[in-house]
């Protein structure tokens, strides 16, 4: 993913959060988040689409200059597995995207998953996806091993 693309998601809400409780949401809050969560989404599954239309097409050793010795098949399977963790990464975001839809849906958006707390304004501003308030998500971190795919 390239930065300027990221910088959509993450990008500060337009409305004021100050008019909002710290830990509550209104209805315009919610589908602020949702579309920015649907934009992310869109932006994602396309560049998924791009990167596997690319390596469907390319012949990593041809990308290299040919037949070449095993230095060049060494960087054709580097590259190979850099177009693999590309997909990995994206679809865990896919993942915690469709997440966050289904609590969206479920009216459940803006609570912690493991203690039922509302998430902070900021928190979601930052991290539209988050599932866990800040402390649960500190928790997490110091007692089970991070996602695969996001290091979290």
């Amino acid at each position: 993913m390239r930065w300027h693309e990221s910088c959509l998601f993450f990008q500060t809400a337009d409305h004021d959060a100050m008019t909002t409780p710290e830990n509550s949401l209104t209805n315009e809050q919610i589908t602020h988040f949702a579309q920015r969560i649907d934009a992310r989404k869109a932006l994602l599954l396309e560049e998924i689409r791009q990167v596997l239309d690319r390596s469907s097409g390319e012949h990593y050793v041809d990308l290299i200059g040919g037949s070449g010795d095993s230095a060049d098949a060494a960087t054709a399977s580097l590259l190979r597995d850099i177009t693999e963790a590309e997909i990995i990464r994206d679809v865990g975001e896919v993942r915690d995207i469709v997440q966050a839809e289904q609590r969206i849906a479920a009216g459940r958006y803006g609570l912690c998953t493991d203690c039922g707390t509302a998430i902070r304004y900021k928190r979601l501003d930052a991290y539209p996806t988050a599932k866990r308030c800040f402390a649960c998500q500190v928790r997490r971190e110091k007692l089970q091993a991070p996602s695969p795919y996001t290091g979290r």
